[in-house]
């Protein structure tokens, strides 16, 4: 069996009602709308949601707590992943990038002090934990804040 050669089950698939098509599609005149009322007309019916004039549920439910809209949110790396570069090397987003370690900048990369570091490295980022600082000047590296 090959791909151009697949076929739906019979019944599977439904074909759609051709409404407006003349008295001879079996569906002239209303087209399958009845006579009169809200639903017979073009843009008829309710709203998503409406519930008849009764408050409708998401009205009805409680509301709690606050989203802030100028929250920032970091690309997060640990200071373990930071082994797999070599000595001496330069660390920023363009280097994470590459190495895998983060998918999207977001606003900005922090760095976290989860595991050891044993390599000397320049590392760049928006912000760092001060477990992670730490890790970096003990290895004998440098933490630059951009």
């Amino acid at each position: 069996m090959k791909l151009n050669e697949l076929k739906y089950t019979e019944g599977a698939r439904k074909t759609s009602k051709r409404v407006g098509r003349g008295q001879g599609s079996g569906m002239g005149k209303t087209s399958s709308r009845g006579q009169k009322g809200q639903n017979s007309r073009s843009g008829g019916g309710v709203a998503i949601g409406f519930e008849g004039g009764q408050t409708p549920f998401f009205k009805r439910m409680p509301k709690r707590g606050f989203t802030n809209f100028n929250r920032k949110e970091y690309a997060v790396v640990n200071v373990k992943d930071l082994n797999s570069f070599e000595d001496g090397a330069e660390v920023d987003y363009a280097a994470l990038r590459q190495a895998g370690l983060v998918k999207k900048q977001l606003d900005g990369v922090k760095v976290l002090g989860n595991g050891t570091l044993e390599k000397k490295l320049t590392v760049k980022a928006k912000k760092f934990s001060k477990a992670a600082q730490k890790a970096i000047e003990d290895a004998g590296g440098k933490a630059e804040v951009l």
